[in-house]
Parts: C-alpha cells; sequence; structure tokens
C-alpha cells in the first residue's frame, strides 16, 4: 500500500491506477478458482497461509510466488514432496528466496522482510514428531516480524530435560508460549501451571491407537487443572502461530505505551505551570486551621445589660 501511495505521488500512476492497485491487494482472483485475501495482513497483522493439502503442486506453487509477489512474502503449510518441488522451481523462476520449515514454508520476493515487533513467542515441543506441526506456527510468527524461539523434546517422560529450556526462554523474556504435544498431552498444563506468561496448547496427532490421532492430547489440554490454559485444534500450528503473535503483538505495544508515557512525563513536569509564590493572607484566629478570613472582623453593637429580672437597667443621670 505504501509503495502504490508513493507512486502516485510520484506521478507513476494516475488516481485510477492507483485505486486499482489498492483493490487489487485486498482481493485478487486467480483464474477463478482461488480468491487470495491479501489485505489481510493490514487488518490484522497476520498474512494468509495457503493450504497445500487438497491442491495441486502447480495450483500451490502459483498461489505462493503470486502473494510473494504482490506483498513480498507467501506462506504455505502442509506441503508434500511434489509440492516442495513445484514451490521450489517457481519460486526460482521468478528470482525468489525459500525458507523451508519441516512441511511448511515461506516464499520471499528480493530484498523484503517484515516489519520487526518487539515481541517474543516461546515454542516448546514434548517430542520431535511434534516439530513438524510447531514449525507451522514458527514459520506465522516469523513471517509478522516476531522473534521466536524453539525447544524441542521436553516431554514428561523425562521432566529434567525440560526445566532448564523453560527457564531460558523465560529469562530470554517471551510474551507468550505455545506448548505442542502428542500423545497423553500433558505438557502444555504442566507449563501453564508453572509460568505467569499466556501458555497456548497445541495437540498434534502422535501416538499409539486410540487416541492417537491427536484426540487424546486435545482431551486433556482441554481437561487441564491449570487455569488459563488455552487450546486450538489437532495440528492447528497456523492458528497457534497467529494466537501467539496476536499477544505478543500487544504486549509490545504495551512496552512501547509505557516507554512514550515515561519520556512525556518528565517533560510535562518542567512545562507545568508554576506554584502560587503570592503569600498568604493570615488568618483569624477564629477561623479553624486552612482556612483564611476573607472579611475583616466586624465589631456588633453593644447591648444593654440586664438585671437578673430581665429588665433593662435605669442609667443614672
Amino acid at each position: 500500500m505504501k509503495d502504490v501511495l508513493r507512486r502516485l505521488k510520484a506521478g507513476e500512476l494516475t488516481e485510477d491506477e492507483a485505486l486499482d492497485e489498492l483493490r487489487s491487494i485486498q482481493l485478487e482472483d486467480l483464474a477463478g478458482r482461488a480468491h487470495l485475501d491479501l489485505g489481510r495482513y493490514l487488518r490484522r497483522g497476520i498474512p494468509e497461509v495457503v493450504l497445500a493439502l487438497g491442491k495441486t503442486p502447480e495450483e500451490t506453487a502459483r498461489l505462493v510466488v503470486t502473494m510473494a509477489g504482490r506483498q513480498g512474502q507467501g506462506l504455505v503449510s502442509r506441503m508434500a514432496k511434489e509440492h516442495v518441488g513445484a514451490v521450489n522451481a517457481a519460486a526460482r523462476e521468478a528470482e525468489m528466496k525459500v525458507i523451508t520449515y519441516s512441511s511448511s514454508a515461506r516464499v520471499l520476493r528480493e530484498g523484503f522482510s517484515p516489519e520487526a515487533v518487539e515481541g517474543k513467542v516461546g515454542i516448546l515441543t514434548a517430542g520431535t514428531s511434534d516439530v513438524v506441526v510447531a514449525d507451522e506456527a514458527r514459520m506465522v510468527a516469523e513471517s509478522c516480524g516476531v522473534e521466536v524461539r524453539m525447544e524441542a523434546d521436553l516431554g514428561v517422560a523425562g521432566l529434567h530435560r525440560f526445566v532448564a529450556p523453560l527457564s531460558a526462554i523465560l529469562d530470554w523474556g517471551a510474551d507468550v508460549l505455545v506448548v505442542a504435544a502428542g500423545m497423553d498431552g500433558v505438557l502444555p498444563g504442566l507449563v501453564a501451571g508453572l509460568v505467569a506468561l499466556p501458555v497456548i496448547g497445541l495437540p498434534v496427532s502422535t501416538g499409539y491407537g486410540r487416541g492417537g490421532a491427536g484426540e487424546a492430547a486435545l482431551l486433556t489440554m482441554l481437561q487441564s487443572c491449570s487455569t488459563g490454559l488455552t487450546v486450538v485444534n489437532i495440528d492447528n500450528g497456523v492458528g497457534a502461530g497467529a494466537a501467539a503473535v496476536l499477544v505478543a503483538s500487544r504486549a509490545a505495544q504495551g512496552r512501547r505505551r509505557g516507554r512514550n508515557a515515561a519520556t512525556i512525563a518528565p517533560t510535562m513536569a518542567t512545562t507545568s505551570s508554576t506554584p502560587n509564590s503570592a503569600a498568604a493572607r493570615p488568618r483569624e484566629k477564629s477561623t479553624p486551621p486552612g482556612i483564611a478570613n476573607a472579611r475583616a472582623r466586624t465589631r456588633t453593637a453593644t447591648k444593654t445589660p440586664t438585671s437578673s429580672h430581665g429588665k433593662p437597667r435605669r442609667r443614672r443621670p
């Protein structure tokens, strides 16, 4: 949008051409089969993610490269090997860069990088099998300019492995934690019971037998005794990453406001009105402390003293 406004100001675009481009930023139709919501990042700070599952490799590559060309980056998740090859080939042809996150990826236009946000997202996984889904959350967070730190293989089968990485992420200053776990799904509830940060539970479809598709992990997280644990759907790494970005961005915004207030306060103090230096009027002895008598005391006429019988006493000649 800034690029369109800059070219309009420079005379490179007419008003009608600029209006057409701004409309296309909000919604672009690709051969009537896909509608890219290119204005989502402007509305929410989170870009659209193309789900490769159910799409042909060619369709997926075309969508992602189109997004990268229009808004600087294109995100894709749940890629098979065929999708990976098609996306890499299309990106090379368009002279774009590909950053891979397990079965997800970001395609970047040359010279593009998202505007940095001071928020921090910590990601923990119970096992290495959970990394594929956790990487979706990492991709979304990094695409929004949020700093990310991920620690893997910290499951409750060996609690000694999880204490030091959790402590390190807290010292690092994470604003929110995403905790991915399959099997019994205990780790998010455990973490939420130990820290004061928002925790997002991410159930993963790893395990054995009944409940092995992620149902056991999901139910465990939903039934957790740790209050405040937020849970997304099974394998919804994109949703977990988006929620974490919103929390971290809001925390960063609060810190910026705090710094601005701290900077403005001394300036306001020096420019405030000077105190009244005029001497205070001496108060009357009969008035209570802190209250000055604005009017001079007036004497009342002396009444004629009365006798003990209530009759006025006659003056002597």
